[in-house]
């Protein structure tokens, strides 16, 4: 009270005696009496704030929502002193601890579950940390803004990184963001000595601040200190804008889906701007007080003390700081988003303008299949996840199966409804749910099943009164067999269902087609037993489709080939997809292999003006068609016009799927462009073909083969999977059997894409995909020379020389299957035979990047062939690529050019040296591509060899170490059996 009186008392005092000092001369005694109160004014206010600072104060919304209505004031000065200080020695303990568990994660341990535990900690250190200065704040220190901000945006960031699932591109971040995190952790601990140092400094001179070092209150003595820790502050904050934008970049690759990716992005771009432009506030100040610090003349007239009387306010005010903490958070925030911006979008790639296609608006679909089981009166649903097909042929034969056992059933693809509403499954009774689940990929669903594992992913309803099966298939050559079926089985018995019989395991590799017949006998027996139901014993045939014949139609309405909509082939319009793919023009068609007696080749197809984009180790799919000689003798055989004009039409009015194939269209447009006709057809098609059949022992033959009695599998084995039979070659040998044709198109399984690994690289052909492959033929035990579908048809798409391409229905199908992030990463690529394909893309695209002056990291290339001078596939690509220094170790087995064997295995325990110090050394990423069978198998051991000789490990754990490397993403397969 006594400092406002003496204040208002000079405030009324110092106008009189301005006036009075207008009428007579200042002397210098004068002047020097004005500067003493000058400075005593000044003084009053100052005295005011640091007594206000020490009055109890209530606390702000954030302390009051984590600690309620709790004072938190601090009554004495020591009190408050002695708070800041163990506040201080809180933070220095605290990155003493993360130091350390940084540097023991990134030099010794590389578990997911430690990084963890890193974050955890950083989460809870960081929030702690914005409630002890909320505590402060309330107690008179002076830290605001950024400094308190930035805390918040840490415990973010830290948060983000806790939750980011372990995977190839948190692996490619991890040891980046550890070694960041290992920095600041010194740099904190040298902040806290300089803060300590000038704190204590402050105090002993009865500064005031003096809890804390804030850019007002900056002193010129403090500069020495900051000078040295000023470049590892600015290395600390570009370190930040380089993590910020390593993340946007990562964010832009296809195969990124965490959204982790981006808001680490963000996170660090706002820290970088916040901690700069703070930094660049305290220098810019300290600059700013040398200037004010020079000597002014001692000349003061009555006009400038006037005139500083007049701005005397603002002079007891304080030095408004370089940002207020609302221009630093919207800056910060603007730049962020204008940078997040810059980074995620393409560069030199224009956004293609896809417009809305012309054709009529599908019929309203229903998404409750409990709705529709209750309308049309079944009780059984069989859902599918298939990829080509089989997965969806099993769901069909199984819903037709039901009718036999007294029962309705139906196929649904999971993809067209909505599969919250299993838990509704119990309200019908005597309920089933049948999935038929392939698995795709490494372990992965099919496209049509991922929302539906992204559901049993994330759901945690209930699934009470559901009764299920699972029929899985897969192949046993892959690492995750079955893996989709399997977590089907597993996440619906968790989630309550009740699991009705065992799960079926169907293996490709083998004979999956026993494996379905020999689980389905037993199965329905035990379906009839839990329901109470009695098989009807009805074996006749139960058609799914009726035959329309058109007499009198509109050809233009007519489908030639077109897998989607009408005339797409004439009128080509973007996106293209599996439902309506690009016709490509093929360019190059040429022979790889000089002599022997394959047919090696190579392919190259135009996509320009598509807006097709690929990544090299992307897949191209690309449908083919039956051989015509083929095709013809099937007509000729069954007696028919091949170019009738037909529909099949589903005799199930309430079914998504109206028709087997595009209708209307010719028995010749269906057996050359949508049906199987070549393999061998399975054990359900021959026993609804068998009624056909005149001469009863074919008939009981036939029948016989479909059944699950050992010798009929074994008869089924022999006589249609050991001779190759085809289904004209049955109708050749069984003269008596002569199907209708439509029939026999309604079983006919549908004529799939084939893909093939992708041998260019986009950034050095982007308007152009290569394709490398051996035609497939050989004589069957019958004498029938049988040839490869796709890669017959490909072998003939010559280019001529009047100008006429050639063109191949394609479509590009994304792949996993990818370069490492960091192009600096040794690379391993192991790929005989056409196993290079993927391998001639990653070499081009290592050649670019080492063009575009980027740090390329060791290439060594493990290939192989059966002759050096016969069929050595892109000698002279890879022997250039090896002069430029692209490919740093070109190892080629030429398998038969010597008396034993050799092969890639083979070559790699030779180097096994120089690969493990590339493996474990140098974090070398490994590439397979080729047999899954036998080779795949093969390079896998041999690496567990390598592991256990240089790595001193057991065989279990260097099957662990390998295992661990898949997981990173540091070992990828592109195989197929």
């Amino acid at each position: 009270m006594v400092s406002c009186t003496l204040t208002l008392f000079f405030k009324a005092l110092y106008p009189s005696f301005i006036n009075r000092c207008n009428k007579e001369r200042l002397t210098e005694e004068d002047v020097k009496t004005l500067d003493e109160i000058k400075e005593h004014i000044k003084a009053r206010p100052n005295t005011f704030f640091e007594m206000e600072a020490f009055l109890p104060k209530k606390n702000g919304l954030y302390l009051n929502l984590v600690l309620g209505n709790v004072s938190v004031t601090l009554l004495s000065k020591q009190s408050k002193f002695a708070y800041k200080d163990e506040y201080e020695k809180f933070k220095l303990y605290l990155t003493v601890i993360l130091l350390l568990f940084a540097f023991m994660c990134y030099c010794f341990v590389s578990y997911r579950f430690v990084d963890a535990i890193l974050n955890f900690l950083l989460v809870w250190y960081y929030c702690t940390l914005t409630v002890r200065e909320s505590i402060l704040i309330s107690n008179g220190s002076r830290i605001k803004g950024w400094w308190v901000f930035h805390h918040y945006v840490s415990a973010f960031l830290s948060g983000v990184m806790l939750t980011w699932p372990d995977g190839y591109l948190y692996q490619n971040f991890r040891n980046q963001f550890l070694a960041y995190s290992l920095y600041q952790s010194i740099v904190h601990c040298m902040q806290y000595y300089y803060q300590s140092g000038c704190l204590y400094r402050l105090r002993t001179l009865g500064e005031r601040h003096n809890m804390d070092l804030t850019v007002e209150g900056f002193q010129s003595w403090m500069w020495q200190g900051l000078t040295f820790l000023l470049p590892f502050l600015f290395f600390g904050h570009f370190w930040q804008l380089y993590n910020g934008l390593s993340l946007f970049r990562m964010a832009r690759l296809p195969d990124c889906q965490e959204w982790q990716v981006s808001m680490c992005g963000i996170s660090f771009l706002i820290l970088f701007m916040g901690n700069f432009l703070t930094t660049v506030a305290v220098v810019r100040t300290k600059l700013k007080s040398k200037d004010q610090a020079k000597p002014k003349a001692l000349c003061v007239t009555m006009a400038d003390v006037e005139a500083e009387s007049s701005t005397q306010p603002e002079a007891m005010e304080e030095e408004n700081p370089l940002f207020s903490n609302l221009d630093l958070f919207l800056f910060t925030l603007i730049a962020g988003l204008i940078i997040y911006w810059f980074m995620s979008r393409k560069k030199a790639e224009p956004i293609p303008e896809f417009k809305k296609l012309n054709q009529p608006a599908p019929s309203t679909q229903e998404t409750s299949f409990i709705e529709k089981m209750k309308k049309t009166g079944r009780n059984i649903v069989v859902f599918y996840g298939s990829q080509t097909g089989t997965g969806e042929e099993f769901a069909n034969r199984l819903s037709k199966d039901a009718q036999r056992y007294g029962m309705k059933g139906m196929a649904a693809d999971p993809e067209e409804y909505d599969m919250s509403e299993l838990s509704r499954l119990a309200e019908i009774g005597n309920s089933l749910a049948i999935f038929c689940m392939a698995t795709y990929g490494e372990g992965d669903p099919t496209d049509n099943a991922q929302d539906f594992y992204d559901w049993l992913q994330e759901t945690d309803g209930q699934l009470n009164g559901v009764n299920y099966t699972v029929f899985a298939l897969g192949n046993k050559t892959y690492e995750h067999y079955n893996a989709m079926g399997a977590y089907v089985d597993k996440r619906l018995e968790e989630l309550g269902a009740k699991r009705v019989f065992d799960l079926g395991m169907g293996d490709d590799d083998g004979n999956l087609e026993e494996d379905f017949v020999t689980w389905r006998e037993q199965f329905w027996p035990a379906m009839c037993e839990h329901f109470g139901v009695e098989a009807s014993g009805e074996d006749s045939s139960v058609r799914q489709y009726e035959l329309k014949e058109h007499n009198d139609i509109n050809m233009n309405k007519v489908y030639t080939g077109e897998l989607g909509r009408l005339k797409s082939f004439e009128t080509q319009k973007p996106p293209f997809d599996a439902k309506n793919p690009f016709l490509a023009p093929v360019t190059v068609n040429r022979k790889l292999n000089k002599a022997g007696d394959r047919h090696l080749m190579h392919l190259e197809v135009d996509i320009t003006g598509s807006k097709i984009r690929y990544e090299s180790g992307d897949h191209v799919a690309v449908y083919p068609t039956n051989d015509t000689v083929i095709v013809n003798k099937l007509g000729q055989i069954l007696g028919v016009d091949l170019d009738s004009v037909i529909s099949l039409n589903n005799l199930d009015e309430e079914s998504n799927k109206k028709h087997p194939f595009p209708c209307p269209t010719t028995y010749r447009t269906a057996l050359t462009h949508y049906l199987d006709i070549i393999h061998p057809p399975r054990t359900n098609v021959l026993y609804e073909l068998a009624q056909y059949a005149t001469d009863p022992k074919d008939q009981e033959n036939m029948r016989k083969m479909a059944s699950s009695a050992p010798e009929g599998k074994a008869l089924y084995q022999s006589f249609v999977l050991e001779d190759n039979r085809n289904i004209l070659a049955i109708l050749e040998d069984l003269p008596s059997l002569r199907p209708p044709i439509d029939h026999l198109c309604e079983l006919m399984p549908r004529l799939q894409a084939r893909y093939y690994s992708i041998a260019s690289s986009s950034k050095v052909h982007p308007n152009s995909i290569h394709i490398c492959a051996v035609v497939v033929e050989y004589t069957t035990k019958t004498g029938r020379l049988t040839k490869g579908v796709a890669t017959t048809w490909l072998k003939n798409k010559l280019v001529a020389d009047n100008g006429h391409k050639s063109t191949v229905p394609m479509y590009i199908r994304k792949s996993q299957f990818r370069l490492p992030f960091k192009a600096s990463n040794p690379v391993i690529m192991v790929g005989p035979g056409t196993g290079i394909a993927p391998f001639m893309g990653f070499i081009q695209e290592r050649g670019w990047l080492k063009e575009q002056g980027k740090e390329v990291g060791e290439t060594a290339l493990y290939c192989g062939c059966r002759h050096k001078e016969e069929d050595y596939l892109y000698q002279e690509e890879l022997e250039e690529a090896e002069k430029a220094g692209v490919i740093t170790k070109l190892n080629v087995a030429f398998s038969r050019d010597q008396e034993q064997k050799v092969y890639v295995q083979h070559l790699l325990r030779t180097n096994k040296e120089d690969l493990w110090r590339q493996i474990h050394t140098d974090n070398a990423h490994i590439y397979i591509c080729g047999d899954a069978r036998n080779m795949a198998r093969d390079v896998q051991t041999a690496f567990y060899e390598i592991a256990e000789e240089l790595g001193g490990m057991t065989r279990t754990q260097a099957t662990d170490y390998i295992k661990k490397l898949m997981t990173k993403g540091r070992y990828s397969q592109d195989v197929w059996s």
